[in-house]
């Protein structure tokens, strides 16, 4: 390796998908709105290392082993990647690991932890993604409640070790469903890439019909869990705009649904594109609603 390779090219700076983290973002506003007194300069901080650090790090390293020909998430047609988005992607997940410990010791090995599953997930040599079952809970859980229980943590002051109460975690669980609800709509349209690389996600293995009910079901126990967090804090008005908030994901999810019946040609990376931005505004503007007046 030599200095120039960790300049990122046009094409690294792609693949790292800075707006892919915009994604993500819901569960660090549901942590930010259900810590007490956050310190500024903290929410900035953890924000910063999460979306702008790690998530596109981790974006940036799954392309690179992944090297597809065909679209992804944000990219239509994804340049070619080189060797600076291999090593750009670690520098990253470097200095989200050390400044990790202006927040704590523990939030930083939580940094350090999730770029270990990404590259356990994305590389030649362990490949989680190649297994639908594996993969699909790395997801589930370290882009759902492991952020949100770490994040929580970070923005409370508290010690992860340390409130391991029932609201705590059906709050993560809420988290991971919602996030587990996307995922195999996000690789539905990866099939035939997916296969000729040998990677049996989970959306394969549930194919078309499958995907769909399996991300309902996901959809309404977060739902169910939503009521269920909400009732016990006695704030029954934030389900209710929940479900305001969810309807319109609710509508589009189902009308794709029926084209998808219609002709699996529907399953394409337009639609999925459109089910990613939708879904992302509708709960941005949920937990962005609980972040600001709950």
């Amino acid at each position: 390796m030599n200095l120039k390779q960790l300049i990122p090219t046009r094409s690294a700076w792609a693949h790292l998908r800075f707006v892919f983290s915009v994604f993500l973002l819901p569960v660090y506003l549901f942590a930010f709105s259900q810590a007490h007194d956050v310190h500024v300069g903290s929410a900035i901080l953890v924000f910063f290392i999460w979306h702008l650090l790690a998530f596109p790090a981790s974006n940036g390293y799954n392309s690179y082993f992944d090297r597809d020909e065909e679209s992804i998430a944000l990219l239509a047609k994804p340049p070619e990647v080189d060797i600076s988005l291999y090593y750009f992607s670690i520098l990253l997940e470097v200095v989200a690991f050390l400044l990790g410990f202006l927040i704590s010791w523990e939030f930083a090995f939580a940094v350090l932890l999730y770029g270990i599953m990404s590259k356990l997930y994305s590389h030649s040599a362990t490949r989680l993604k190649k297994y639908p079952i594996i993969s699909f809970l790395t997801v589930f859980f370290f882009q759902g409640a492991f952020i949100y229980y770490t994040t929580y943590s970070a923005l409370n002051g508290s010690s992860l070790f340390g409130h391991w109460d029932v609201d705590f975690i059906v709050a993560g669980a809420i988290c991971s469903c919602l996030i587990g609800a996307s995922y195999p709509l996000t690789q539905i349209y990866q099939h035939a890439e997916d296969s000729r690389r040998g990677d049996r996600t989970i959306s394969l293995l549930l194919g078309y019909k499958g995907s769909f009910i399996f991300s309902g079901v996901l959809f309404a126990l977060g739902i169910a869990l939503s009521f269920y967090y909400w009732r016990m804090q006695g704030m029954m008005l934030n389900f209710y705009f929940f479900l305001l908030c969810a309807l319109p994901i609710f509508l589009f999810f189902n009308y794709w649904f029926y084209k998808v019946g219609q002709s699996t040609k529907n399953a394409d990376y337009k639609n999925a594109m459109r089910m990613n931005f939708l879904s992302s505004a509708c709960m941005l503007l949920y937990f962005g609603g609980l972040a600001i007046f709950g």
